[in-house]
């Protein structure tokens, strides 16, 4: 395997796991409504796990509510069940025709295990980025082994490898300073 490929790999995979944090931040709940923290949620609909957002229009009339309106309106009581088996920590009202979800404002307390959650998060994200680094070293390793590339061309890659490490975990040290500040926002 060339080194390149093996740079170009270790790189593909530290970018989904700054892609799999992004995700995962946009469904932690801020003191804004948002459409995304129902992104995780799965409904049973006809005995098939499926996600909200395929059921139903989600609208944000305003910064403290979403109004889910689903297209069948046989799912509104599967809807409104799985939301509420969620750990949204929030309570849906049903109309008959539509769901409201009132956000409140977060306590301090609420704020703190929000962060504390996507520090978690961020940690998963390092962890995998870690990963990557650790699978593209034992490549280059495996490659100078077999003589494909010299000891200096090891050498030279394992640092680019960390070069690559070191600005991917800034990205995600990045990310979590901005959600952290997000979440602790009045």
């Amino acid at each position: 395997m060339e080194v390149e490929e093996i740079l170009l790999n270790a790189e593909e995979h530290m970018e989904n796991a700054l892609s799999a944090l992004g995700n995962a931040f946009a469904s932690v709940r801020t003191g804004r409504a948002s459409g995304r923290v129902l992104d995780r949620i799965k409904v049973d609909y006809y005995g098939a796990m499926t996600p909200i957002n395929q059921l139903a229009g989600i609208k944000t009339p305003d910064a403290h509510l979403l109004v889910i309106e689903p297209w069948d309106k046989s799912s509104l009581k599967s809807i409104e069940k799985a939301i509420m088996e969620s750990d949204l920590g929030v309570t849906p009202s049903n109309d008959g025709t539509v769901i409201r979800l009132p956000f409140p404002a977060l306590t301090e307390e609420r704020r703190r295990e929000l962060v504390k959650q996507c520090k978690g998060y961020s940690e998963e994200a390092r962890v995998s980025i870690r990963n990557a680094r650790r699978d593209a070293n034992s490549a280059l390793a495996k490659a100078e082994k077999e003589g494909d590339i010299t000891e200096d061309d090891l050498r030279r890659a394992e640092g680019d490898v960390q070069k690559l490490t070191d600005k991917f975990i800034a990205k995600v040290d990045d990310a979590f300073k901005a959600k952290e500040a997000e979440v602790m926002e009045i």
